[in-house]
């Protein structure tokens, strides 16, 4: 293919597959549903043949569409195959993701299973990556719950070839909508038979009524009935208790309020293109005692067959747990997966946060300077030059944006600081060598619980690696900071008891740095790794003395 006319021809491709995808969700019925899926896998990603294989509730799949082939239709169509024999092919072949890929050189034991299929007839391959007969591609379907819902199955490419990176993400995305087109088409049918049950006479509708209240109050996850336009729009009209529970908020409070009462205000953007678009969205909704909590919203539209949609049936689902785990994912990323305290990356992120490029200077006893707007210069900022200019910005308004970092002098008892403790533990590496590396690890994890005691609220304990911790204390004094140093001494020092019963000691040797703005995170730890290290000396120059 010429490469030129390469991105054309996927335009093309997205906007075939775009129609398509928005009309899945538009068929009325189930059957409607499964033969737009399968029609689509032949008119937008360009497959001669399609079958939508669904499972059934016993667990075994059924041919339930079929395109592209009238004859394999009529041969197919309505056949079950048992999920043995499909969990087998999906089991098998080259993993694309989601996909799988069962070549005609693996596929041929598959032809005496109990799977109902048949196989167009491709040209003998000449080149590599040519589409042969037999050749086998699979696209599951998984609800919410990551429970097989059905598979795709698709066959000779219009193109001739095994489909590439492109083809791939194209068939594994159509997948992921199909299945929520199948979910939403399951959920309408459901809808719909129970509103034409509610327009009979009364005891049908008694009856309907109970049938949908007992779907719809014991679902295991949250379920409500909202308004759709008008000035009621997202009013909840119906909740069930899953979602009740999962709010904390009485049936009769929920009624009172709509979806954007509920969800957190950053999020109410996310919920209203929800409502116009349809589909899913994740966001936070928010508990009666103010807290928020994470879930995912899947809205499906409940039609009326004379006046079209008027309500929204949404699902609410708990994905608390799962958000929490990409927190971990986030955490571990920044923390020592030993002690738990923030490890060298976030370390330095935080410094760098803290300081700017600019060296400060300090006048007539300030010990911090405030960036100033420039009144003669838009977009820029000024620091007074002098005593003078100080008292006239502190009687002129002005937007504070960044405080800086300024290291104090020994005899400097006014000024406040950034304080950079390096600790490094003394006899650390004789306990490694005599009692094995995991009584060290449990020595460094009591170290760490120690200097995180020792330190203030809002302190940053990071360990850089081996035996070597950094201390933050921000706002300190020399003699705030000669303080802390001894205080972390003094918590190193007593016994640590190692898990076989025997007792060991270590001590520590600290290097008090500064960081100060105009300084780099490299040279702040460098200093004070310098200032530890002399610390280090004296200690031993001392021990041998006495």
């Amino acid at each position: 293919m010429d490469t030129e006319a390469e991105p054309y021809v996927r335009l093309a491709s997205l906007r075939r597959l775009h129609q398509v995808l928005a009309e899945l969700n538009t068929a009325r019925s189930m059957a409607d549903t499964l033969q737009s899926v399968a029609d689509g896998l032949v008119t937008a990603l360009g497959y001669e043949q399609s079958a939508v294989n669904l499972v059934r509730q016993e667990g075994d799949l059924v041919i339930a569409a079929i395109a592209g082939s009238p004859a394999a239709e009529a041969m197919l169509a309505g056949r079950v195959g048992s999920r043995a024999s499909w969990e087998r092919r999906l089991n098998m072949g080259e993993r694309w993701g989601e996909l799988r890929f069962i070549p005609h050189s693996e596929g041929w034991v598959l032809d005496a299973d109990d799977v109902p299929q048949t196989h167009p007839t491709c040209p003998y391959p000449v080149t590599p990556g040519d589409w042969c007969t037999g050749d086998r591609l699979f696209a599951p379907m998984y609800d919410s719950g990551r429970e097989l819902l059905g598979v795709l199955s698709v066959d000779k490419p219009l193109s001739g070839r095994i489909p590439g990176p492109w083809g791939r993400e194209a068939l594994q995305l159509y997948a992921s909508q199909a299945a929520i087109a199948i979910g939403n088409a399951r959920l309408r049918a459901n809808m719909q038979r129970a509103l034409v049950r509610l327009e009979r006479e009364q005891q049908a509708l008694r009856a309907s009524e109970e049938s949908f209240r007992q779907a719809f109050e014991y679902a295991p996850s949250g379920m409500a009935v909202a308004e759709l336009g008008g000035d009621q729009h997202g009013r909840l009209i119906r909740t069930n208790d899953a979602l009740c529970r999962l709010l904390g908020r009485a049936p009769a409070a929920l009624r009172r309020l709509s979806f954007s009462d509920l969800v957190h205000p950053e999020d109410v953007g996310t919920l209203m293109r929800t409502f116009a678009e349809g589909g899913r969205a994740e966001l936070r909704m928010m508990r009666r005692d103010g807290s928020y909590v994470w879930a995912s919203l899947r809205n499906s539209v409940v039609a009326d067959a004379a006046d079209g949609p008027q309500y929204l049936l949404t699902h609410v689902e708990d994905i608390e747990e799962r958000k929490h785990r990409e927190l971990h994912l986030a955490h571990r990323a920044s923390h020592d997966g030993l002690t738990g305290l923030p490890n060298s990356a976030e370390l330095r992120a935080r410094l760098t946060a803290r300081l700017c490029d600019r060296v400060p200077e300090v006048y007539a006893g300030a010990t911090h300077l405030t960036p100033l707007e420039d009144p003669a210069d838009t977009g820029g900022h000024f620091y007074p030059a002098n005593a003078d200019e100080w008292a006239a910005a502190a009687r002129a308004p002005y937007e504070p944006r960044h405080t800086h970092a300024v290291a104090p002098a020994d005899d400097d008892v006014a000024t406040r600081g950034l304080a950079v403790l390096f600790c490094d533990l003394d006899g650390f590496k004789a306990i490694n060598d005599h009692y094995g590396h995991n009584a060290g690890d449990a020595v460094l994890v009591e170290v760490a619980h120690r200097l995180t005691a020792a330190v203030r609220d809002g302190d940053t304990v990071a360990r850089l690696g081996g035996d070597e911790f950094v201390v933050l204390a921000d706002g300190l004094g020399t003699q705030e900071a000669a303080d802390l140093c001894l205080r972390l001494r003094n918590t190193i020092i007593p016994p640590i008891r190692l898990d076989d019963g025997r007792t060991v000691r270590v001590g520590v040797s600290v290097g008090v740095g500064w960081a100060a703005c105009g300084m780099s995170v490299k040279e702040v730890l460098s200093s004070a790794d310098q200032l530890m290290y002399a610390e280090k000396r004296r200690g031993k120059a001392h021990r041998r003395a006495g």
